[in-house]
């Protein structure tokens, strides 16, 4: 049995043709993986200028969360806010706290606060402004405490304390330094007869 040419051109052609149909579907594929967004790590949503506030339910302030710009994530469900700024109202004098960026977890219950962290008592009839710095700071804003396990600085007036770590508990207004702790403690000008 002999084939003639004239007969393999359009097995070939049919050969060509399904080679082709399969290279396609699978360079489409890959690209549609790539374009629907997952293992990408891109916001879906950004908020500038943003401004939330948290009411007892007196109807009272509870705390503000102010800052320049808020964005979340899909793919592993992060939020990061660029320039936060936290204000806690319970007392007369509020608590403000501070940093360059946050992120916020999935539930909303913790604030990590990072790079150039202060917090902020104002001065009252007892004595001067309260300042704290520090690297990075967990904040758990329902229950107003925070923690750092990284090196702080205090300072109120010219007293100055530096520790390895600290606990806030903003409501009964406690600051539990943790590790070695040293500082200069300058009596307040309120306490001189």
């Amino acid at each position: 049995m002999r084939i003639q040419s004239a007969n393999l051109l359009p097995l070939m052609l049919l050969t060509l043709l399904a080679a082709l149909t399969f290279w396609l579907e699978r360079a489409t594929q890959g690209d549609s993986a790539a374009s629907n967004g997952k293992g990408r790590h891109d916001p879906d949503f950004i908020v500038s200028e943003l401004n939330m506030r948290q009411f007892n339910l007196d109807g009272s302030l509870k705390h503000a969360l102010t800052a320049r710009k808020m964005l979340h994530y899909t793919d592993d469900d992060s939020t990061v806010v660029t320039d936060p700024a936290l204000t806690f109202y319970a007392h007369a004098q509020p608590t403000r706290l501070g940093a360059h960026q946050a992120r916020v977890s999935q539930d909303g219950k913790e604030v990590r606060l990072t790079d150039d962290v202060r917090m902020v008592r104002d001065a009252s009839d007892d004595g001067p402004a309260l300042v704290m710095t520090t690297a990075e700071l967990l904040v758990y804003p329902d229950d107003e405490t925070a923690r750092s396990t990284v090196p702080v600085t205090i300072t109120q007036g010219r007293s100055v304390i530096l520790g390895t770590g600290i606990e806030v508990d903003n409501r009964v207004r406690t600051l539990n330094l943790m590790g070695r702790v040293h500082g200069t403690i300058y009596p307040s000008a309120a306490n001189t007869p």
